[in-house]
């Protein structure tokens, strides 16, 4: 695995290097020691599966509250998908800034996202899987969101004709209200 920095303090795209032969290739997508060596948050607690039936669909962007908070691999095992983090760490040197990567099927990459980051995606092909390794249990009280279109943040989202999201995404707090109420 290579580790690659982004802009967003701590978090990192992780890209695959398979061994290849006649029958395909065998990758390693987890190490434990890897992780931990780059001084990441190495613990799965759960794992979860995200379908998303059309291209557009929007989700995020959440992220969890202390106690609860978590750190996140994503990684896209069907379709395609826009990934977004943003910094919402208080005294962080990027905080409020975000991040994107194209995360596809066909190119494997993942993203490890810290503890208090918020992360979203926007699908870009219909029947899309996304596949999600968190560091915590789910925790419904520590949930929280920020609004996809918050002028603060400023994410350029992929154009689409028609966007798809759920009622309680498009109503999430801009940023500025929802970090002073979490703090």
């Amino acid at each position: 695995m290579t580790f690659l920095e982004t802009p967003l303090n701590g978090a990192f795209v992780v890209d695959l290097e398979p061994k290849a032969d006649e029958r395909g290739f065998f990758v390693r997508v987890w190490c434990e020691e890897e992780f931990a060596a780059h001084g990441l948050d190495a613990t799965i607690a759960q794992a979860s599966l995200s379908y998303n039936r059309c291209r557009g669909t929007l989700r995020g962007l959440h992220y969890r509250v202390a106690p609860h908070a978590e750190s996140k691999i994503v990684r896209c095992i069907r379709g395609a998908i826009y990934d977004v983090v943003v910094d919402l760490r208080p005294g962080s040197a990027s905080y409020g800034q975000w991040f994107s990567v194209e995360l596809t099927s066909d190119n494997r990459k993942s993203i490890y996202i810290p503890e208090g980051c918020a992360h979203g995606f926007q699908t870009l092909e219909d029947d899309t899987e996304v596949l999600y390794l968190m560091s915590k249990r789910y925790a419904p009280k520590a949930e929280r969101g920020l609004r996809w279109d918050d002028r603060a943040i400023g994410i350029t989202w992929p154009d689409v004709k028609t966007r798809i999201m759920s009622e309680r995404d498009r109503n999430w707090p801009l940023l500025q209200r929802s970090t002073a109420r979490h703090q």
